[in-house]
C-alpha cells in the first residue's frame, strides 16, 4: 500500500512536473511572441527624386518629428548616433553608426518603450569616470529625467533606466520640473541640469546620489548678453572649447543657440551669447560629441519642408581659437564625397554684371569660391534659378555689410578690413548650406528643386575678382 502510494505519489509528481516545465516553455514563448519585433530604418534602393543625397535623413518607418539628434559617440574606433522618430511603440531612438560621420548604417532600434518602458526624449551621451558610455535623457510620459549605460560596445544593450532624484540639504527629493537634461564631467563631479526656463543643476560623485544646487545661471548673470535670463534652455549640452565652457541649446522660440563663458561658486556664468538659427526655428536640437582626434563635431535636426522628414545638417566642426571667436567649419571628411571637379581661375565680374559658374551641373554640389579684397557694397551668389534665371534665391555679403543673406535669412557677418570672402556652399536638392570664411554657418531650403544649380557671381556698386572650384557630390546612401 505504501509502495502503491509512493508509486502513484511519484507519477503524479512527474506529470506535474513536466506539465510545468510545458508551460513555462509555452509561456516563454507567448512572453517572445509578445515582445515587438525591433525594426530597423533603411534606406530604400530607389529613392523618390526629391530626397536628399548627403543629407542623413530618416527614411522610415515612422516620422522623425520631432529628429533631435541625440547621443552622439566615437567609441573603439566608429562613431554612433541617435536621433528621435516614432512608430507604433511611441517615441525612439534611432541608432546609426559610421566609420567616418559620412556614410551610416542603420542598427536595430532598441531604446524604445517596450524596452525603457518610457518615450524617449531629448538626452546627450557621455562616458563615465571608468570610461563607459552613458546617456541621460528625458523618459516622455514619465515626468523624469533617467540615465542609462550601454551594456556592449556596439550599443545594442543598454541597462535598466534609473532616474535622476537630486536631494536637497535635508534630504528631500528636490521639488524641481524634469525636462531636457545634460551630464557632464568637471574634474572628479559629474554635474546634471534639468532644462527649460531657469534651469537646475546638480552634482554626484557616483550618477546615483545627486545633490540640489538650485539655479544653473549664476546670480551675475550679464544684463547685456542679448538674451534674458529665463529664456527657455532645452536640448542642452555643456562641454569645454578651448578655454571657455560652452552651453549648446535651444530655445523653442528661437532656435540653436549657444552660450560661452564658465563655472563660479558652482554656477554657469556666461560671458557672450549668440545664435546658429536666423530669423526662424528650423535649426533645432543640436547635440555634439568629442571626436578621437580632439574635434568638437555637432549636428542639428533641420526643420524644413522636405521629405524625407528627421533631416540632420551637414555635421559641423566647432573651435575656439585664442581670439575668442567661435570657427564653424563643415566636416572635413565631407571632401570625400567630391567628384568631377571644376575650376574657374581669376573671373572679373564688372558691377551690375553676373557671370555664370559654367558646366556645374546636378542637384547635389559643392562650391567654394573666393571673393578677393577690396569687395564692392554687394557680391555673391544667384542659385537654384530656372533656366532664365528667375525665381532662384541669392547669398549677399560685402562691404560694410553686417550681416550675410541666405535665401530669407540673414545671420550677422563683417568682414575684417582688406579681408577676402570665402564662401563654401552646399546645395542637396532645396537644401542649402553656407559656411562663411569660417566664422558663421547657415543652413535654408529653398522652394525648388532644380536638376542644375544654375549658379551666377555677381556684383554690385563695384567690380569683383574671384576665383571658383565645383565639384558633384555623391550620394552617402551607397557604399564608400
Amino acid at each position: 500500500m505504501k509502495t502503491a502510494n509512493r508509486c502513484s505519489i511519484k507519477a503524479v509528481t512527474t506529470v506535474a512536473l513536466l506539465a510545468l516545465l510545458l508551460f513555462a516553455g509555452l509561456g516563454a514563448a507567448v512572453l517572445r511572441a509578445a515582445e515587438p519585433k525591433k525594426e530597423t530604418p533603411a534606406w530604400p534602393e530607389d529613392p523618390p527624386q526629391d530626397w536628399v543625397t548627403f543629407h542623413l535623413a530618416h527614411p522610415g518607418p515612422g516620422d522623425a518629428h520631432p529628429g533631435d539628434p541625440n547621443c552622439a559617440f566615437d567609441y573603439k574606433g566608429r562613431y554612433h548616433l541617435h536621433y528621435i522618430y516614432r512608430n507604433r511603440t511611441g517615441f525612439v531612438f534611432a541608432h546609426v553608426s559610421s566609420e567616418d560621420m559620412v556614410h551610416w548604417k542603420w542598427h536595430p532600434t532598441v531604446l524604445a518603450p517596450p524596452t525603457t518602458g518610457h518615450g524617449m526624449f531629448s538626452d546627450t551621451g557621455f562616458y563615465t569616470k571608468a570610461g563607459k558610455p552613458a546617456i541621460i535623457y528625458h523618459g516622455e510620459g514619465s515626468g523624469r529625467n533617467w540615465i542609462q549605460y550601454a551594456l556592449d560596445d556596439r550599443f545594442t544593450k543598454w541597462s535598466e533606466p534609473e532616474p535622476v532624484l537630486p536631494k536637497t540639504a535635508d534630504g528631500k527629493v528636490a521639488a524641481i520640473r524634469h525636462w531636457d537634461p545634460d551630464c557632464w564631467l568637471n574634474g572628479d563631479t559629474y554635474y546634471a541640469l534639468s532644462g527649460g526656463k531657469n534651469p537646475q543643476l546638480m552634482k554626484s560623485t557616483d550618477l546615483k546620489n545627486w545633490t540640489y544646487l538650485g539655479d544653473l545661471l549664476h546670480e551675475d548673470y550679464p544684463a547685456d548678453l542679448g538674451v534674458p535670463k529665463n529664456e527657455d534652455i532645452s536640448c542642452a549640452n555643456m562641454f569645454k572649447i578651448g578655454n571657455k565652457w560652452m552651453l549648446l541649446c535651444i530655445s523653442h522660440r528661437l532656435g540653436c543657440r549657444y552660450y560661452l563663458g564658465g563655472f563660479k561658486d558652482e554656477k554657469y556664468l556666461p560671458e557672450s551669447h549668440a545664435m546658429m538659427s536666423f530669423g526662424n526655428n528650423r535649426f533645432f536640437a543640436p547635440e555634439s560629441m568629442r571626436t578621437r582626434d580632439g574635434r568638437r563635431v555637432m549636428w542639428a535636426w533641420l526643420r524644413v519642408p522636405a521629405a524625407p522628414t528627421g533631416i540632420q545638417c551637414l555635421p559641423r566642426e566647432l573651435e575656439l581659437p585664442a581670439d575668442g571667436v567661435l570657427r564653424i567649419r563643415p566636416l572635413r571628411e565631407l571632401a570625400s564625397l567630391r567628384h568631377g571637379e571644376k575650376t574657374w581661375k581669376r573671373m572679373r565680374v564688372e558691377g551690375g554684371d553676373e557671370r555664370a559658374l559654367d558646366g556645374l551641373t546636378g542637384d547635389a554640389v559643392e562650391i567654394k569660391v573666393t571673393f578677393a579684397s577690396p569687395l564692392p557694397e554687394e557680391c555673391g551668389l544667384h542659385l537654384l534659378g530656372d533656366e532664365n534665371g528667375k525665381d532662384g534665391m541669392r547669398i549677399v555679403a560685402g562691404a560694410n555689410r553686417k550681416s550675410l543673406q541666405v535665401g530669407g535669412i540673414r545671420p550677422p557677418f563683417e568682414l575684417k578690413e582688406n579681408e577676402d570672402l570665402t564662401l563654401r556652399v552646399f546645395i542637396d536638392k532645396n537644401l542649402v548650406e553656407v559656411f562663411a570664411n569660417d566664422r558663421q554657418a547657415a543652413a535654408y531650403a529653398h522652394k525648388h528643386i532644380r536638376r542644375n544649380p544654375n549658379v551666377r557671381l555677381f556684383a554690385k556698386g563695384g567690380d569683383l575678382t574671384a576665383r571658383a572650384k565645383g565639384w558633384k557630390i555623391k550620394s552617402i546612401y551607397t557604399n564608400p
